[in-house]
């Protein structure tokens, strides 16, 4: 029988781990909110464009990184959610908290990296 255990020091968040993910949390809230008003401006050819095939490419890029910019933003959004509701940090599969350094790195994770290593792997 394998026995594992926690190491309640990778999982535990400080007052001061909440304070400075939160912070982040909300730079990276206005960061997005920056980046999606600057996709939504009208698309300016490059200098040396080639035409309206080159301007269909750049639309679609545009497109693209709006389409990324906005789930990230939702995932943020959830994330100081759930900071709020107090239920910041739970892995939302197995209900186990998400490693602090997970945390750390990518503040808006829903899963603890075991749980997201089976939610990529899963068909």
């Amino acid at each position: 029988m394998i026995h594992h255990t926690v190491d309640h020091s990778s999982t535990h968040l400080s007052a001061e781990d909440l304070a400075a993910l939160r912070e982040n949390l909300h730079e990276q809230r206005r960061f997005r909110q920056e980046q999606l008003d600057r996709l939504a401006r009208p698309v300016t050819p490059r200098p040396g464009a080639r035409g309206p095939r080159q301007a269909a490419a750049q639309i679609e890029v545009r497109v693209e990184l709006a389409a990324s910019a906005r789930m990230v933003l939702t995932d943020v959004e959830a994330a100081l959610r759930r900071m709020a509701e107090g239920s910041y940090g739970g892995c939302h599969l197995c209900r186990r908290p998400v490693e602090r350094e997970r945390l750390m790195i990518v503040p808006q994770a829903r899963y603890c990296a075991r749980c997201q290593q089976v939610k990529e792997t899963a068909p």
